[in-house]
């Protein structure tokens, strides 16, 4: 069978998806099921993938959705404990009074604090927690999951404190075969990721900085009442700044610290900047804008689930410090648990592990952490905001009754989206000596791209992440890959590593089951495709745009690769 023919049967599922959730419309829950179904034959009798093996990687899919639904049973919970507690008053009023500006709102909330969440926890986790955070606020549920996608790029690359890079550009390029050439280089393999880290870093950081903006002008354009672009420009000095508050601490950190820490620092020190600046009316319009009254969104805008007010007001308010304090701890105990080699990360990943290790004889492993998910530190601070806060036993088992309603129709989707991704990558080992699925797509793209490599790379990385939902993931698959296409081009192999990291992090934002982690956490679930047409517009500037980059680097910049 021609590298072609393998190109178009393993697209076949993707294809189908895009037809389906974009061009008919169809929600996720009748979508996927179809997806995982025309994986699966095509795995079973094209590439002669064993049955034994497609249901072992159906059960290692889920596995991985347990962790997916406990992140969104954590987020939630945590918000509408700080509804019935009337903690989400407190801080709805204190954004309207450092800025009742949405655009200013979205900057600061999204933008910035999203990044922090990703850099300390990643794995979906900013969406879940800032998307509910939006609609409490007064934001439309859509708007909410749109720019809860658009979260994911920029700081995904070192989100969870550079697992991305540490866990899969490592894991994906890492070989004794590669070490001692570099060892002949004079180098080794922490210093040659090290260079990897760099490159990404300053990519990320110019092509990060326009995003502020263009997530407010996707606001104002789908989901304002005049449908303007020009609304969203009319911020871009306050976007312009905010963007490079974040961006050159960020790109310092990862050029000079590792991957470790860019998102954090970066959302860290940009956030009290722009926080600072906001408060001060800095660069801010003074005609605030404001979304079309309540009465006048599309139902589509609209959650199904999430109540619009908090179900029991308060007589005496919640201090701003004591209603901001959860997402304090939320964050500084994501880190603490995130740091490499700390005690706390240590003990939370062995103290409780269930494996299902060789499933049926196929070599497929399945395991969870519980205790290290993102939804145990949730858990977590939920139960410390529910003493903290005074809460009535009553209303947190109402937060738990609300919170749980939300996750059948999520539950659903990723029952069949996840285990679907876990086919396509498993599909390595097969009788027909194919290489996986997605290694033939991207061999056939490689085949035909010649010295346009450095342009097509970051695509490459975000099909990946298309696929499997995930930057390292995406790394693991692909970063060899990546590495052999520059080596047969003479192309500088660790800057071509780089831009498959940038692009799998540009490619959350298109990942199917994240929209659906995302839309359920804000209740608007069927509306997927909605979302896939406007989260595709960031997605396209981010993979032109890096890869733009790329070319710029080889053919302008010359640069070059320590193995020649």
């Amino acid at each position: 069978m021609s590298d072609g023919t393998q190109a178009l049967l393993a697209v076949l599922p993707i294809l189908l998806a895009a037809a389906l959730l974009v061009g008919f419309r169809w929600p996720a829950s009748r979508t996927m099921p179809l997806v995982y179904l025309s994986t699966a034959l095509i795995a079973l009798f094209v590439w002669d993938v064993s049955f034994a093996r497609i249901i072992a990687s159906s059960i290692q899919g889920l596995f991985v959705t347990f962790d997916i639904l406990y992140i969104i049973l954590g987020a939630i919970l945590l918000l509408n404990t700080l509804r019935y507690t009337g903690a989400i008053d407190t801080i709805r009023r204190g954004f309207s009074n450092l800025s009742d500006d949405r655009r200013v709102q979205v900057i600061i909330i999204a933008w910035l604090f999203g990044s922090f969440i990703e850099g300390a926890s990643g794995f979906g986790t900013p969406a879940a927690i800032v998307g509910p955070l939006l609609v409490a606020i007064g934001f439309p549920a859509m708007a909410a999951v749109v720019l809860g996608m658009m979260i994911q790029s920029t700081p995904v690359t070192f989100g969870a404190v550079g697992t991305p890079v540490l866990v899969g550009v490592t894991g994906g390029l890492l070989s004794p075969e590669l070490s001692n050439q570099l060892a002949a280089a004079g180098t080794s393999f922490e210093e040659y990721r090290q260079t990897i880290t760099a490159y990404a870093a300053i990519i990320h950081g110019i092509v990060g900085i326009p995003m502020p903006l263009l997530m407010v002008m996707m606001m104002t354009r789908f989901f304002g009442a005049n449908r303007s672009w020009t609304e969203g420009l009319s911020i871009a000095p306050f976007a312009i700044f905010a963007g490079f508050a974040f961006s050159i601490p960020y790109a310092l950190t990862g050029i000079f610290l590792g991957p470790e820490f860019p998102s954090l620092l970066g959302a860290m020190i940009g956030l009290m900047i722009v926080m600072l600046a906001a408060r001060r009316g800095f660069l801010v319009p003074k005609q605030p804008w404001d979304f079309p009254p309540r009465d006048e969104w599309f139902p589509e805008w609209l959650s199904k689930t999430v109540p619009a007010a908090d179900p029991a007001p308060k007589e005496t308010p919640i201090p701003a410090w004591q209603a901001w304090l959860p997402y304090g701890l939320l964050a500084g105990l994501l880190v603490l648990t995130r740091i490499p080699g700390s005690p706390a990360q240590s003990w939370l990943q062995d103290a409780l592990r269930i494996e299902w290790g060789d499933i049926f004889g196929t070599g497929v492993t399945a395991s969870t952490t519980p205790l290290y998910v993102p939804g145990t530190i949730l858990i977590l601070v939920v139960l410390i905001t529910a003493f903290l806060h005074r809460m009535r036993p009553g209303d947190l088992a109402l937060a738990v009754r609300d919170s749980s309603k939300t996750l059948l129709g999520a539950g659903v989707v990723l029952l069949f989206a996840v285990p679907m991704v876990r086919v396509y990558i498993n599909s390595d080992v097969n009788a027909a000596g194919f290489e996986s699925m997605p290694v033939a797509m991207a061999a056939w793209v490689a085949g035909n791209a010649g010295g346009e490599w450095p342009m097509i790379a970051p695509s490459i990385g975000a099909l990946g992440a298309f696929i499997a939902g995930s930057n390292t993931i995406s790394n693991l698959m692909f970063s060899l890959f990546q590495f052999s296409v520059a080596e047969q081009l003479a192309l500088p192999q660790a800057f071509m590593v780089s831009l498959q990291a940038v692009g799998a992090a540009a490619g959350n934002m298109i990942a199917i089951h994240n929209v659906v982690a995302v839309s359920a956490t804000v209740g608007v679930l069927g509306q997927e495709g909605a979302v896939l047409r406007r989260t595709i517009i960031p997605t396209v500037y981010y993979l032109v745009a890096a890869g733009l980059l790329g070319m710029a680097g080889v053919y302008l910049a010359g640069i070059t690769d320590v193995l020649g």
